[in-house]
């Protein structure tokens, strides 16, 4: 979800690797039954590519009695990406769209000036077991771009390229990789994929992006002879051609994109170059002067105190 009071992500182990410029063990939160594991941003590394933010939701049962409730929140300066593996979610903002998110689309919600947006389990759902299992990840926004007007854009997992080769498959969520091309909208360069290795095989990842990253979901992968296993979040380093294999089988995320090529701030659900702006969006946010989510206008996420 777009936000989670969830605990910032350590460093790990030393390794061998000289291919990898970073390991990160994030920290897993109890959000209202299921887990949430933060992997950016860190103290040690803030944004790769744009993406500045990456939670890991599930996998998990909520319960009949349980449902996910995110009350209407803002943002600016950013977009979120939600990507479901399994449940759905019911999905409003202030520009008046109502769109389930179904596993396997891509959810692109663009804030630029300001919007406000809430997440919850599908009333037609509710009262019912349901696994939930995704990602929401943050694309912070380029300079010039930060301001945006607000947009909504879903794209059908059934528009997204796939990718099948010996031992590897998956499909490009954002970007472009192995010659394919997603038909999401991107304010930068930006590369976002899903991918699963058989076991014992291995897949190249080009240096075309400028930052790299994989998130391990499942399986253990290997780099350069160095093993590392699921819930761990692994920054390349730039500019070599990047070998991953598996003996078990994985399933990993694979993203990054150009350097922003300058600084972000990030306070809550706000991400600016200027604290000036977010200081703004505080005083907007608490004294109400966000718009509101028709169909959601009850409830409300506060600023938080600190």
């Amino acid at each position: 979800m777009s936000f989670f009071p969830g605990n910032d992500p350590t460093p790990g182990d030393a390794f061998a690797c000289d291919q990898i410029e970073l390991m990160v063990i994030p920290n897993a939160k109890d959000i209202g039954g299921f887990q949430v594991r933060r992997a950016l941003p860190t103290a040690r590394r803030r944004l790769v590519g744009p993406f500045i933010f990456f939670d890991r939701m599930g996998p998990a049962i909520l319960r009949a009695d349980q449902a996910l409730d995110v009350r209407p929140h803002p943002h600016i300066g950013l977009s979120t990406v939600t990507y479901l593996f399994d449940g759905k979610i019911r999905h409003r903002d202030s520009l008046g769209t109502e769109m389930v998110i179904e596993p396997g689309d891509v959810n692109l919600m663009t804030a630029g000036r300001g919007i406000v947006h809430s997440e919850r389990t599908p009333e037609e759902l509710r009262g019912a077991s349901m696994s939930i299992s995704g990602l929401q990840t943050w694309l912070a926004l380029p300079d010039g771009k930060e301001e945006v007007a607000p947009v909504f854009e879903n794209t059908a997992a059934l528009h997204l390229p796939e990718i099948d080769a010996e031992g590897i498959s998956g499909r490009v969520v954002i970007g472009a990789l192995s010659g394919l091309q997603s038909p999401v909208t991107t304010a930068s360069d930006t590369l976002y994929a899903d991918l699963r290795l058989a076991p014992g095989a291995s897949v190249k990842i080009p240096a075309d992006a400028e930052e790299r990253a994989i998130y391990t979901l499942e399986g253990e992968v290997s780099i350069a002879g160095d093993r590392f296993p699921a819930e761990r979040l692994l920054v390349f380093k730039p500019g070599d051609e990047i070998v991953v294999s598996s003996q078990t089988g994985a399933h990993f995320m694979l993203f990054g994109g150009a350097s922003l090529g300058s600084k972000r701030y990030i306070w809550w659900n706000f991400v600016s170059s200027s604290k000036e702006r977010i200081e703004q969006a505080k005083e907007e946010w608490k004294t109400g002067r966000f718009d509101i989510v028709p169909g959601d206008e009850e409830e409300f996420i506060p600023l938080p105190n600190n």
